[in-house]
Parts: C-alpha cells; sequence; structure tokens
C-alpha cells in the first residue's frame, strides 16, 4: 500500500514541473526575446541618420561631393508655348472659293518637306451657271469684234497709199486689246488659282482633300521650319523682361534647348507679360508648334546658395525636400533644404546646407529607402 502510495505521488510531482514554466538563472537566456538585428547592416538610427557600412555604399554606388557656398544666378520657371517663327514658315490659304484638285506630285501629306514657291494643288472657282454663261457670251462678243477688226484692217492696209496712216495704227491698237480681253476672258473661265508654298520647310498641318470645297481666306496648307522656332512665355512679374540674362528649356526627351531673348510686350495679355525667345539647338526635331513647355530664365541678380544635382533632392516621410549629408565614413544624415531653380541639371540649395559638407549626388533615393 506505502508502495502504490510512492508511485502516486512521484508520477503527480512529474506532472507538475512538465506543466510549470522554468526560470533561469541570472544571466542566462532560453531564447524567448526577440532575434538582434544586424548590427553590420544599413540601418535607419534613432535619430533619423543612416549608418551605412562601406561595402553597401559601394554596392549602391553612392558618390558624394563637396558642396560650396557661392554666388548663383537667380532663375525663374515661366510656362510657354512653342510658336512658328514668322519668317521660317508660313500658311497657305485659298485666295477664291472653289473646289481642290490635286498638284503635279498630288496632295502633300503631313511631315512632307516642300520647297518656297513649290506648287502643292490647285483650286477650281466655284461660279453660277448665270455667271459662267454670261462671261461666255461676253467672250463669243469680243471674238466676233476681233474678227471684224481684223477684216476691216486688212481692208484698210490694201488701201494704204489713200488712208493715212494714223488710221491704220489705231485699228491694229483695237485689234490687240479685243485679242488680250478674249484671252483674259478665257482665262477667267477655264483658268484655276494655283495654291504654292510660301516658305521652305515641312507640311505640320493639311487641310486638304480632294475635290473639297473651300471658301476664300480658308487654310489649307502650314509649313513650318523645324530648326527655327519661337518659345513665348508668360512673365507675370512685369520687371523679369528687363533681367534676363539667358534661357533654356528641356525636352521631353532630356535634351536642353537653349532660347535666345527676341522681346517681350509692352502689354498684358491674362495680367501677364509675353516673352518671346529664339529656339536654337540639336532638340528643335522634339518639339511640335502648339507643344506647352517650361522655360527657366536666368536673370542678371544673383543668389548665395550651393549648387547641387537635381537627383540629390528626394523627399522625407513628411514631403520635405531633404539632402543626403556625409557625416562620417559611415554615417548619413538628412538636411531639410530649400532650393531654386538654377539650371536643367542642377538646383541652388539656398538654405539647409554649410559650405564643405559632403552631399550625396548619386543614388540618394537608395539612402532614403533605408529603414
Amino acid at each position: 500500500m506505502n508502495l502504490r502510495l510512492c508511485t502516486l505521488a512521484g508520477l503527480l510531482a512529474a506532472a507538475l514541473l512538465v506543466n510549470s514554466p522554468v526560470l533561469a538563472d541570472e544571466g542566462h537566456d532560453h531564447g524567448d526575446a526577440p532575434a538582434a538585428t544586424n548590427a553590420n547592416g544599413p540601418q535607419r538610427l534613432p535619430d533619423g541618420s543612416v549608418f551605412l557600412p562601406k561595402p553597401a555604399q559601394r554596392q549602391m554606388a553612392i558618390r558624394t561631393a563637396p558642396g560650396a557656398q557661392r554666388s548663383l544666378p537667380r532663375a525663374v520657371e515661366l510656362n510657354g508655348l512653342v510658336l512658328m517663327d514668322p519668317n521660317a514658315g508660313g500658311k497657305v490659304q485659298a485666295m477664291v472659293a472653289g473646289r481642290l484638285q490635286a498638284g503635279p506630285r498630288g496632295l502633300p501629306a503631313i511631315g512632307q518637306a516642300v520647297r518656297k514657291g513649290e506648287l502643292l494643288a490647285y483650286v477650281q472657282p466655284a461660279t453660277s451657271s448665270l455667271e459662267r454663261s454670261g462671261q461666255q457670251a461676253q467672250l463669243a462678243e469680243l471674238r466676233a469684234a476681233r474678227q471684224l477688226a481684223e477684216k476691216r484692217l486688212a481692208r484698210l492696209r490694201d488701201l494704204a497709199d489713200t488712208v493715212p496712216r494714223r488710221e491704220i495704227e489705231a485699228l491694229e491698237s483695237e485689234v490687240a486689246s479685243l485679242g488680250e480681253r478674249a484671252r483674259a476672258v478665257g482665262t477667267g473661265l477655264e483658268g484655276r488659282d494655283a495654291l504654292v508654298a510660301s516658305a521652305s520647310g515641312v507640311i505640320s498641318a493639311s487641310h486638304a482633300v480632294a475635290g473639297q470645297v473651300v471658301d476664300a481666306r480658308e487654310l489649307v496648307f502650314e509649313i513650318v521650319d523645324t530648326q527655327r522656332l519661337r518659345v513665348e512665355a508668360l512673365a507675370y512679374d512685369t520687371a523679369l523682361a528687363q533681367d534676363v540674362a539667358g534661357a533654356y528649356l528641356t525636352t521631353d526627351g532630356g535634351q536642353r534647348v537653349a532660347l535666345t531673348l527676341v522681346g517681350a510686350a509692352r502689354s498684358l495679355r491674362e495680367q501677364a507679360l509675353p516673352i518671346q525667345f529664339r529656339a536654337q539647338g540639336e532638340g528643335l526635331g522634339q518639339l511640335a508648334i502648339g507643344q506647352p513647355v517650361r522655360v527657366v530664365v536666368q536673370t542678371r541678380s544673383e543668389v548665395t546658395g550651393v549648387a547641387v544635382p537635381a537627383a540629390a533632392l528626394v523627399k522625407n516621410p513628411s514631403n520635405q525636400t531633404i539632402v543626403w549629408v556625409k557625416t562620417a565614413a559611415e554615417r548619413f544624415e538628412p538636411r531639410v533644404v530649400t532650393t531654386a531653380p538654377l539650371d536643367g541639371a542642377s538646383v541652388s540649395v539656398t538654405t539647409g546646407l554649410q559650405g564643405g559638407e559632403r552631399i550625396v549626388t548619386e543614388s540618394a533615393s537608395l539612402i532614403n529607402q533605408v529603414r
């Protein structure tokens, strides 16, 4: 009996030991704590800076450059529109109402190169049946009168010895006049209005279809010289027109097009002052008439700042513009900055940086993603 009680007590004690938590001695851990982070990998530190080891910097292609405070030209971004140079392009309009007819090479297509004076199409004048019959009757009268005058002239020439010379000369002039009038009326009946290219360039717009009826002064073709364009920008500061030192725009393909100031208007348009520039450079082929662009105007006035590449600017979680500064061999700190446009590839940092600090110029977005 005592043996059975002892065995039952032993089994009960073993069960209690299995279900109860086991406490370790002080200084020992059985693995219940979360795994520790890798202290040698890229990580965001509590103060917001980033720890980035040298191997990670090489893998991310981090590049830095020292920033220097200097006087930089103040730049202003304006809304612009690409226009046709009035001295290098033109419009082809119908002088009379009529029906379009193709020229010797057919109707030109959009993008086709043409030369000044080249025949593009014809316009057959539209006349009513009553007008046409009246012109035909007039032409018949002129021809009959000319035939009578020629017969009278032949008789007078046979009597040249008895007829004064002035009568023969007067009749000769009458015969010539009747012939010219008959030819003019005949040309009006059968002639066509020729549409010729007003400038050399390419067809940028075509509103022509064979057999189409057009009105007088209706636009049929538009010709543009793609190497000579104008850009019109709207400035809301009228003093800016007198302070332009240079300007440029960047195409969608990333090419920079230099702009030369042509002049500024002396009257406002929708509370803005139009300023025209002449575009020049290799990127003109990527521009189209009527295309909206962003024009960066550099002024003669200057501002003190640090020039940094545009790729160095990133956004923090608060949507503020920041740059990353290298403060130690493996430590980078964010700096909130204010910027102003400088040129197509760089911006001017006016506040937030000091001269001599090393600024991340490449792969700043990768540092910004470290958490």
